[in-house]
């Protein structure tokens, strides 16, 4: 047969591994990765969280630990998410700004024990009201917005002074991220970043998490009144600017999976650095689908991580993290 005259032959530049390899446009680095982390009050093992395969609620101890391992690996930052003891919870959630929250404790001692690692606090109520919604009730079991903002910017203040480097409000209230950076101004925190949920969807994908920091309910909570419609990309574009001009220094579009035309749509107006929350849910169906024999674990794990990056996040909040480290050492 005569070879066709193509002057273009695509397929030259898939031959070989190594050709592959230099002429790949998007590839993932341990800088791109944080690793979120669970723990709890408890002493002993830790607990492991059956919904997320790998995944444990930490004691102090073994999150100190495991800090230290993921530096060893060359992470940049971890995101804490505590699991409050119920005895701790109540309608108003104060037990946020009790000294004796263990979030406070977490951040001082990982802070002495990785100087250099980069701690991001979760600023929200949701782990510690007894009713699971991320902010104050009103009368008529509405989310009361200027009333959380107040209490979520004394919460951003309580992580900075224990030590946090970036505080993530990702609660959805109006003008939240205005609120904590004038309050972190006002005590002189100004080195104190804010990681602003800009983008947060009322999202299917989220029950595992609610199950590892203990806020699931027997009812599954409808928080439409405050994250954000699934259906709508150009209210995230709204979102993206006002948290940008109330002086956050990352947006975040979360989840990440099922957004990718959000990601790319903020990446594209904003000049900030962009993350993007790869949920537990997208997490979770990854490995149930490979424990089925449905797909290959590690091709469709990092396939999956490939598409957020290629979006156009800058960084990746993923349970894989620490596991594509270990596999990277």
């Amino acid at each position: 047969m005569t070879p066709l005259h193509l002057p273009r032959r695509p397929r030259r530049n898939r031959a070989l591994a190594n050709i592959r390899a230099l002429v790949q446009e998007t590839k993932l680095h341990r800088d791109d990765l944080i690793q979120p982390l669970f723990f709890h009050a408890g002493s002993g093992a830790p607990e492991e969280i059956n919904s997320m395969p790998g995944m444990v609620r930490h004691t102090i101890s073994s999150l100190v630990e495991e800090c230290r391992a993921l530096c060893d690996l060359g992470i940049a930052a971890v995101a804490l998410f505590p699991s409050i003891d119920p005895c701790h919870k109540d309608p108003t959630g104060m037990h946020t700004l009790d000294p004796k929250n263990i979030l406070y404790r977490a951040i001082r001692e990982i802070k002495r024990a990785c100087p250099e690692l980069v701690v991001i606090a979760d600023v929200a109520l949701d782990p510690y009201t007894s009713h699971g919604h991320d902010g104050l009730l009103d009368e008529k079991g509405c989310v009361k917005n200027d009333a959380t903002v107040e209490v979520l910017a004394r919460l951003a203040v309580a992580e900075a002074e224990a030590g946090a480097n970036i505080v993530a409000p990702s609660d959805m209230m109006d003008g939240r991220v205005k609120a904590i950076r004038s309050m972190l101004d006002d005590l002189a925190l100004t080195e104190v970043g804010i990681m602003a949920y800009s983008a947060k969807y009322a999202s299917a994908f989220y029950g595992p998490f609610r199950d590892a920091v203990g806020s699931a309910q027997k009812t599954p909570l409808d928080k439409r009144g405050y994250q954000m419609d699934p259906a709508n990309i150009r209210e995230a574009l709204l979102e993206a600017k006002l948290d940008e001009e109330e002086g956050a220094d990352i947006l975040m579009v979360k989840p990440a999976g099922a957004y990718l035309d959000v990601i790319r749509a903020v990446r594209e107006v904003t000049l900030l650095p962009v993350a993007a929350y790869q949920v537990s849910g997208e997490y979770a169906q990854i490995h149930a689908a490979a424990r089925l024999g449905w797909l290959d674990y590690k091709a469709a794990r990092n396939e999956a991580l490939l598409a957020i990056k290629r979006a156009g996040a800058n960084m990746i909040l993923t349970y894989f993290a620490g596991e594509l480290l270990r596999e990277w050492a």
